[in-house]
C-alpha cells in the first residue's frame, strides 16, 4: 500500500513537471547583434553595410578569380580557400535537401577575387611583412574582392563569409557593404605548447583553423620543453626517441611539414620555439653530456641543471641542430627562449664556477647566460635566421643584434619593460597581458579586450617598433580535451586588439558581434566555450 501511494505520487510529480515544461516559451530569441557593423569579427578599418540586401543561391553562387587578377586557377592556395569558404557559408545548412527555386530577392552571382599586383605570393611563405590588407564591395550582380597579395585574399574572404546570413527558412543573404581593411599589427600570434601536453595533429589543424577565423597570423609552436622533446630530429633522432613521452607522442618531419603547409594556406607563420638553455631536461635524456651536472658537497647529486654554456661540444651540437631546424621551419625567425634560468646548479658545478671565477670578479651567472645566449644568436645568424627571445635575455644584457625580436611575458611592468626595449632600438612582442592559461570565472575576455599594446611611454618610432602580441596557452593543465574551449572566444578578443583600430574599444558592441561570432565558430566545427547564458540561432533551425 505504502509503495502504491508513493507510485502514484512519484507520477503526479513527473505530469506536473512534463505541464510545466510546457509552459515554456519554445523558442526564445537568442542574443542578436546589434551592432550596427553586424557580426564581423574582427571589425574591419573601414566598414559600410546598407539596408539592401542580396540574395545568394548555394547551386549557382560561385567564387571565382576576376579579371586581370595576377593569380589564376594554378593558384592553389587561392583555389583551396575558394573551396573552403563555400563550404564555410553554405555546407553547414540543409539546402542541399531543398529544390532552388526562383528567388524573390535581387541575385549576387558570385565573389569575384583580384590579386592586384604582380607578384602574387601564391607559392610563397607568409612572412612579417606580408600584405594582409583588402578592399571589398558587395553589390549587384557580383561582389568584388581586391586585394595586393592572396594575404590580403584570405582575409577579405573570412570577412565576406562573416556577412552572409541564413533567415528561418534556408535562405542566404548578404547585404550591399563596402570595405577597406588591413591589420594594425603584423604580429598577432597564438602560443601553443606541445610539451605538458602532447597535442595531436587534429588538434593543431583545428585550431589552426580557429585561428583564420580571427585573422591570427602567427603560430607560436613552443615544442620542446623540461617535460618532453617531441620533435623528431633527422640529425639527432636519440633526442625524441628518448625525450618524448613515448613513441606515440612525437611529430615525424612529415606531420611538421603538414602543420606548416596547413598554415600557410591560412596565411599563418609558424614559428617554432627551441627554449633554452634552461627548460631543457628532456634533452638530456637523449643527448648526453649537452646538461650541466648539479652538484652538492662536492659531488655530483645525480640531478642535472640547465645546457652546459662552458663546453665547445653544447655549441657543436647546437650548431647542427638549428642548421636543420632552419631548413625545416621556413619562417625567417626562429624563437631561442632564454626565460626562467635556474643558477642553482651553475653555481654548484665546480667546473661552471672556476670558468666564473676566471672572467673576473665582475663577471656573474646573468653574464654567463649571456655568454650563452651570444653564442645561439651567431648560430642562428649563421643559417640566416633571425631570433626571437623572451625578455629575460635582454634584461640580463645579452648583445643582442638590431634584427632581433624581445618577446615581453611578465605581466609586472611590462608597459616599462617595452619602454626600455624599444628605448635601444629593438623590436618587441607584448604577451604579458594574455596569458590565457589563468582561468577565471566570468568574462574574462573583457580583461583581455581592453588592452591598448601602445599604453606605454615612449615616442612614436619606438610604438612603432612594436610588432605585436600573443595570446599564450601554456599546457601544464591543458590538452587535446581543452585545447579549443580553454582557447576560444577568448583569444577571439586578442585578436580584434590586434587587428582592429585603436578606437574601437565599446565593449557592448564588441559583446554583440562575439557572441555571434562563437556562433558561427561551432557551427565550422570550433567547440569555442560560451561568453554567457543564452543559446545559438543554428540551434534552433538544424538542432
Amino acid at each position: 500500500m505504502v509503495l502504491s501511494e508513493a507510485f502514484v505520487q512519484l507520477l503526479w510529480l513527473s505530469t506536473a513537471l512534463a505541464a510545466s515544461s510546457l509552459r515554456q516559451p519554445r523558442h526564445a530569441e537568442p542574443p542578436r547583434s546589434t551592432s550596427p557593423f553586424g557580426p564581423v569579427w574582427p571589425l574591419p578599418r573601414s566598414i559600410d553595410i546598407f539596408p539592401n540586401r542580396l540574395q545568394l543561391a548555394p547551386k549557382r553562387f560561385q567564387i571565382v578569380h576576376g579579371p586581370g587578377s595576377s593569380a589564376g586557377p594554378h593558384c592553389s592556395l587561392l583555389q583551396d580557400a575558394f573551396r573552403r569558404y563555400y563550404e564555410y557559408i553554405f555546407g553547414y545548412s540543409k539546402w542541399q535537401n531543398h529544390d532552388e527555386k526562383s528567388l524573390a530577392d535581387t541575385e549576387l552571382a558570385a565573389l569575384q577575387v583580384i590579386i592586384t599586383s604582380e607578384e602574387s605570393d601564391c607559392d610563397k611563405y607568409p612572412d612579417i611583412s606580408s600584405d594582409e590588407a583588402y578592399q571589398l564591395s558587395v553589390g549587384e550582380p557580383v561582389a568584388v574582392l581586391k586585394a595586393g597579395k592572396v594575404w590580403g585574399a584570405l582575409r577579405g574572404l573570412e570577412t565576406f563569409s562573416q556577412l552572409v546570413y541564413e533567415d528561418d527558412y534556408g535562405s542566404f543573404f548578404i547585404n550591399a557593404s563596402d570595405i577597406t581593411d588591413f591589420p594594425r599589427f603584423a604580429h598577432r600570434g597564438i602560443l601553443i605548447d606541445t610539451a605538458r601536453h602532447f597535442l595531436p595533429l587534429k588538434s593543431i589543424l583545428t585550431n589552426l583553423d580557429a585561428m583564420a577565423f580571427n585573422k591570427f597570423n602567427v603560430l607560436h609552436w613552443h615544442i620542446v620543453d623540461d617535460q618532453s622533446f617531441p620533435y623528431q630530429s633527422i640529425t639527432f633522432p636519440e633526442l625524441s626517441a628518448q625525450g618524448s613521452y613515448s613513441y606515440n607522442h612525437i611529430y615525424t618531419p612529415t606531420d611538421v611539414r603538414l602543420v606548416i603547409e596547413y598554415a600557410r594556406l591560412r596565411g599563418i607563420r609558424v614559428l617554432p620555439e627551441f627554449d633554452s638553455p634552461g627548460h631543457t631536461q628532456a634533452w638530456g635524456k637523449g643527448h648526453k653530456n649537452i646538461l650541466t651536472p648539479c652538484y652538492s658537497r662536492e659531488r655530483p647529486s645525480g640531478s642535472y641543471g640547465p645546457v652546459n654554456p662552458i663546453l665547445n661540444s653544447t655549441y657543436d651540437f647546437m650548431a647542427k641542430l638549428f642548421k636543420e631546424i632552419s631548413t625545416v621551419f621556413p619562417d625567417e625567425y626562429i624563437h631561442l627562449g632564454g626565460d626562467e634560468v635556474d643558477f642553482s646548479c651553475w653555481k654548484s658545478n665546480p667546473d661552471v664556477k672556476a670558468f666564473v671565477r676566471k672572467q673576473g670578479i665582475w663577471y656573474s651567472y646573468a653574464k654567463l647566460e649571456s655568454y650563452y645566449i651570444d653564442k645561439m644568436l651567431d648560430i642562428v645568424s649563421s643559417v640566416n635566421k633571425k631570433s626571437i627571445v623572451w625578455q629575460e635575455v635582454f634584461d640580463n644584457g645579452a648583445e643582442l643584434p638590431s634584427d632581433s625580436v624581445v618577446e615581453v611575458w611578465m605581466a609586472n611592468f611590462y608597459e616599462e619593460e617595452l619602454r626600455q626595449v624599444t628605448k635601444e632600438g629593438l623590436s618587441a612582442i607584448l604577451a604579458a597581458p594574455w596569458y590565457l592559461d589563468y582561468i577565471s570565472y566570468g568574462q574574462d575576455w573583457m580583461k583581455y579586450y581592453k588592452v591598448e599594446p601602445l599604453s606605454f611611454v615612449g615616442c612614436e618610432s619606438q610604438k612603432s617598433l612594436v610588432l605585436g602580441g600573443e595570446a599564450c596557452l601554456w599546457g601544464e593543465f591543458v590538452d587535446a580535451t581543452n585545447l579549443i574551449p580553454r582557447l576560444w572566444p577568448r583569444a577571439s578578443a586578442v585578436g580584434e586588439r590586434l587587428w582592429s583600430s585603436k578606437n574601437v574599444t565599446d565593449l557592448e558592441d564588441a559583446y554583440s558581434r562575439l557572441v555571434e561570432h562563437r556562433c558561427r565558430m561551432l557551427r565550422r566545427g570550433i567547440a569555442a566555450q560560451p561568453l554567457y547564458v543564452g543559446f545559438c540561432q543554428h540551434e534552433v533551425r538544424n538542432p
